[in-house]
């Protein structure tokens, strides 16, 4: 297919690459930090129960989901996700991650406007990331660039999700990092550090995720600009 030529893979490789980097910072941080015990001895799904009884958040239900970090917070039924891991070890990572998925919990409940915009164009963003492409293709089929150009807006519908998720994530973060310093639940510096290092390791695959959007994006330009010149 025309579109995975060799500009394709000077756009996307180095998106690819840190796409894995960060993948794999990821799943190490969480294995190395996993292993850790807190010294409160709470398990993720105990931590995120009392931070939601501090908080005052008595409609935030928790409860466990398969798989390997798995866990999100769903605004629509008001519930916390922990992964099988989070949920039922008592490890300064569950800490960590049961404390950054409240933290979306605390944005819902506060009407973060970051998390309500970022709602607001998942529909959009499922439909173009189907649609976007085809648009593209057609337009270059059919020498009809107008259409392309529909294609890349439709596309960068992505771009926007990823750069709207940027602060959603970060600010989460930087709530769950209060949470637990504010109920004492982390204990001593060793366990702060863990949950920053889990914290901004997953910080690190947001910032990949926008920039292989970003690129994705800026590959679909340079091919309808080339064919049109």
């Amino acid at each position: 297919m025309f579109f995975y030529n060799f500009n394709y893979w000077i756009f996307m490789l180095p998106a690819f690459l840190l796409m894995l980097v960060a993948q794999y910072y990821v799943s190490s941080t969480y294995r190395k930090w996993s292993q850790v015990g807190n010294r409160s001895r709470l398990t993720g799904a105990e931590a995120a129960q009392r931070l939601i009884r501090a908080g005052g958040l008595s409609n935030v239900r928790v409860e466990g989901v398969q798989g390997n970090l798995t866990d999100h917070y769903d605004p629509r039924s008001k519930t916390l996700r922990l992964s099988e891991g989070v949920y039922s070890q008592a490890s300064v990572a569950s800490l960590a991650i049961a404390a950054h998925e409240l933290g979306h919990a605390v944005q819902d409940a506060a009407g973060y406007f970051p998390l309500r915009f970022r709602a607001l164009l998942i529909p959009a963003v499922n439909i173009g990331s189907y649609m976007g492409w085809i648009f593209i293709f057609l337009g270059l089929l059919l020498n009809f660039p107008g259409l392309s150009w529909i294609g890349v807006a439709v596309f960068g519908l992505g771009a926007v999700f990823a750069l709207a998720t940027i602060p959603v994530e970060f600010n989460a973060s930087s709530r769950a990092k209060a949470m637990l310093a504010e109920s004492g639940i982390i204990m001593g510096e060793e366990e702060q550090r863990g949950v920053n290092a889990v914290l901004n390791a997953a910080a690190l695959t947001y910032v990949a995720a926008l920039f292989t959007a970003v690129m994705q994006l800026l590959y679909y330009v340079s091919l309808i600009s080339g064919r049109r010149r």
